[in-house]
C-alpha cells in the first residue's frame, strides 16, 4: 500500500493548534502506521492545546482513533496484517515525541496496545473507546496503581457498591460497564437528561450532581458503607463530592484521573495518567517527568486485549457518537465546542 510523503494533520506549535502539512510519520520498530478513518475528541485534547507547547517543531494533537494498518514495525509482537481494521488510542500532543498524535490522515500508533476492529462495530463508534477504556482499566483495576478492584472474570465482587462520578462522560459510561462486568453495584452521577443513558449502561442508581445534598444522599443510600469512589471528572468540586459520599469511617479509597491531592486524611487517594501504558518516558505540562514503565505497558497490552474481546462479544458498547462534518477543520471547531461546554452525553467524532 503506497504511503504519501506528506500529510495533513492538526499540530500544536507555540501554544496554538492548526491544520498543517507535515512529513508522514516515520515507522518506528514497535509501531504501526495506519490510515486514519475516524477520530474522537476528548477533553484532554483541548486542555493540551491550552496548556502545553508540545514538542519542537510540532506535536500532532489527538488520542482516539479507528483506521487501517498500512505498515507494521519489526518489533510489534501482536499479530497484524496490512489492511487490518484497528482502533485504540495514542499519546496526543506528546511533548517528548511529536509524531505520536492521531488527528492526521496517517498516524503512528503503538502496535501491541492497538486493538483489532470487530465486525459488530463501525469505525465511528470504535474510535470513541480507546482512551476511555484504558483510563478505566488503570483507574479501577490495575493493581498498585488505581483502586485495584477485581477485574472482569477475576473473581466475585459480591455486589459491593462503587461510586463512579461523571457517569455520562465517555469514560464514565465505560467505567460503569466494566465495573458491572466485574460484579460491582454502580452508583453514578449525571444531569437528569443523561440519567437514561447511564442506566442503559448498567448503573444501579444515579444522582444529580447539581443537587447540593446528593453526596449525603449517596452516603445514606449506601448505609454509610461506600468504600470506593472513582472520579472520571478529576476537578476539585468532584473530588470534594466523592469525599462527602464515601463512608465517614476510615479506610475508603478515592481514585481519579490525573494527580489530585488527597481529599481526606482518612482515605487513600490514587490518580492515574494513562499515557504510561505505552511503555515510554515522557514529560507533561504539569511539570512532571514520567519514566518508562514496563509494568504499565504489560497491563496496557492485557487490558486492551480484554477490551477488544468484550467489544467483539457485545458486552462493552461505545458511548453515543455525534459524527461531525469538515474533517480536520471540523475537529478544530469540535475542540472549541468542548472547551465551551457545548457537549454532553455524546462524544464528538469526525471522519478524515
Amino acid at each position: 500500500m503506497s504511503v504519501p510523503k506528506t500529510i495533513k494533520a492538526i499540530t500544536l506549535a507555540a501554544g496554538k493548534a492548526s491544520v498543517q502539512s507535515i512529513p508522514t510519520p516515520p515507522l518506528r520498530p514497535s509501531y504501526l502506521l495506519i490510515k486514519v478513518h475516524s477520530v474522537a475528541l476528548n477533553p484532554s485534547d483541548w486542555k493540551h492545546i491550552a496548556w502545553s507547547r508540545g514538542a519542537e517543531p510540532f506535536s500532532i494533537v489527538g488520542c482516539d482513533f479507528a483506521g487501517e494498518v498500512v505498515q507494521i514495525g519489526d518489533e510489534v509482537t501482536k499479530s497484524f496484517s496490512v489492511g487490518d481494521k484497528v482502533f485504540g488510542c495514542a499519546h496526543g500532543s506528546n511533548s517528548s515525541e511529536g509524531y505520536d498524535g492521531i488527528f492526521a490522515e496517517y498516524a503512528a500508533v503503538k502496535g501491541d496496545t492497538t486493538m483489532k476492529l470487530p465486525n459488530n462495530i463501525s469505525f465511528e463508534d470504535a474510535s470513541t473507546i480507546g482512551l476511555g477504556a484504558i483510563t478505566v482499566g488503570q483507574g479501577l483495576f490495575q493493581k498498585n496503581k488505581g483502586l485495584g478492584l477485581e477485574s472482569p472474570g477475576e473473581g466475585n465482587a459480591n455486589g459491593e457498591w462503587i461510586l463512579i462520578y461523571g457517569g455520562s462522560t465517555a469514560t464514565g459510561t465505560l467505567g460503569i460497564q466494566f465495573a458491572k462486568l466485574a460484579g460491582y453495584n454502580v452508583i453514578t452521577t449525571a444531569s437528569p437528561h443523561n440519567h437514561e443513558l447511564v442506566k442503559s449502561r448498567g448503573a444501579d442508581a444515579v444522582f444529580d450532581y447539581k443537587d447540593p445534598s446528593s453526596a449525603s444522599k449517596i452516603r445514606e443510600f449506601t448505609s454509610n458503607k461506600l468504600r470506593y469512589a472513582w472520579d472520571a471528572n478529576g476537578d476539585d468540586a468532584s473530588a470534594k463530592y466523592c469525599a462527602e459520599a464515601l463512608s465517614s469511617e476510615a479506610g475508603g479509597h478515592y481514585g481519579t484521573i490525573g494527580l489530585n491531592k488527597p481529599v481526606r486524611d482518612d482515605i487513600k487517594t490514587t490518580g492515574t495518567i494513562m499515557y504510561t501504558v505505552f511503555g515510554e518516558s515522557f514529560s507533561m505540562f504539569i511539570g512532571k517527568d514520567f519514566p518508562a514503565s514496563k509494568a504499565d505497558f504489560e497491563f496496557g497490552k492485557q487490558w486492551f486485549n480484554l477490551t477488544e474481546k468484550l467489544v467483539a462479544e457485545g458486552k462493552v458498547v461505545a458511548h453515543p457518537a455525534k459524527v461531525g462534518n469538515g474533517g480536520l477543520e471540523g475537529v478544530l471547531q469540535g475542540l472549541d465546542d468542548m472547551k465551551n461546554g457545548k457537549v454532553s452525553g455524546q462524544k464528538l467524532v469526525y471522519n478524515l
